[in-house]
Order: structure tokens, then C-alpha cells, then sequence
């Protein structure tokens, strides 16, 4: 039996800071289910982790965000822990990254404090989502819906809220990544236009 995302290609974008078992339990998981990933960061040629209270491991980077094309793959997850997305929010490449996979409709997951960079996208409004309880206003003052639950689809975007939810998280990013393309909503479009200045 065909794996379920064969030939599927995943982004995982990442700076120095991410919460290293929400990069390595999504990760596997899609592997798991036949996917190919690469780590995309403007760290460097490896990227270190943060592993609840200390440092964690480093991780060799497949390709360096300045060489990395959104085309190139079917879907894009970010990882959270706090300096991650952070630093990524305020990486002009980062977010032009982020963005071109909402423009193309292509599954996108975020958890725990990875929502951060979908606020700076500009990707949020309209959308039910969740996060680390401490985004929930930042996420609501742009235009979201936050609610507490494990995991929350909405049109191709996966959320979940910490660690402890990465099984549910992965699951749906599994299934929403098997989806494929998913057809762009007015709130995206208009969030966009709302960017641009133009009506």
C-alpha cells in the first residue's frame, strides 16, 4: 500500500530556540507516513534546539532559508518555543516565506508560540485557531478566533497548543497535508488587500 503522503515534501522553518519535540514528533510522524522533510532556517548550516528549560540538541539544516523556494514543497510547519518565532517575525524572508504558502492554499501547521509569525503574515483574520495561552489576545487583536482545544483545522491551517498536543497535531497535519490544496478564503484575501493598501 502507497504510503499516504508519498511524494509529498514538507518545510519545517526554524531558527535557534525551536521547542526541540515540536520539530522531532511532527517530523517523524509525516516521515512515518512517507513524507520528505527539510529544515529551513536562516540560522546557518545547523540550528539548535530548546528542550523545555535548557538547550537542546543541534540540527543539521537541509537547506538555508535564502535558498529555500516555497514552490518546492507541499506544506510548511513552525514549531514554537519562544525566541523561534520571535526572531522569525521580524526575518522580512521568514514571513515572505510563510505567506507564499497561504497564498498557494498549500496546509500550513503552527504550535505553541508558532502562531507569532502567521500575526506578522498577516494570515490570521477570520480563521478559529489555538496556541499557547499567552498568544490568545495577541491572536484575537489580529483578527482570529482562539479557542482551547488540542488541535483546531481551519481550512488547511493546523493549530495546537503545546507538546502534549502533538499526537492530535500531527494526525490532522497528516491528513491535511494528504488534502493537498486548499482553496483561499475572502478573510485571506482581504487580510492581504488590507496589507497591500489595495481595495
Amino acid at each position: 500500500m502507497k504510503p499516504k503522503l508519498a511524494g509529498k515534501k514538507v518545510a519545517f522553518l526554524v531558527t535557534d530556540g525551536f521547542e526541540q519535540s515540536e520539530l522531532t514528533g511532527p517530523k517523524e510522524a509525516l516521515e512515518k507516513a512517507g513524507a520528505i522533510t527539510a529544515i529551513v532556517s536562516p540560522a546557518g548550516r545547523t540550528v539548535r534546539a530548546w528542550e523545555d528549560k535548557k538547550w537542546g540538541k543541534n540540527f543539521q539544516v537541509d537547506v538555508l532559508l535564502k535558498n529555500a523556494e516555497p514552490e518546492d514543497y507541499d506544506a510548511l510547519v513552525l514549531p514554537g518555543g519562544v525566541m523561534n518565532p520571535d526572531k522569525l517575525r521580524i526575518d522580512k524572508s521568514a514571513v515572505e516565506f510563510i505567506t507564499a504558502f497561504f497564498d498557494e492554499g498549500k496546509p500550513v501547521g503552527a504550535i505553541c508560540h508558532g502562531p507569532w509569525t502567521l500575526i506578522e503574515a498577516g494570515v490570521v483574520s477570520g480563521r478559529r485557531m489555538t496556541s499557547w495561552p499567552s498568544l490568545q489576545t495577541d491572536l484575537q487583536n489580529a483578527g482570529a478566533e482562539w479557542v482551547n482545544e488540542p488541535v483546531v483545522v481551519d481550512n488547511g491551517l493546523v493549530t495546537s497548543r503545546k507538546p502534549a498536543d502533538i499526537p492530535a497535531f500531527s494526525r490532522k497535519l497528516v491528513e491535511e497535508i494528504a488534502e493537498g490544496i486548499h482553496a483561499r478564503t475572502g478573510a485571506r484575501l482581504g487580510a492581504r488587500a488590507s496589507i497591500s493598501g489595495v481595495e
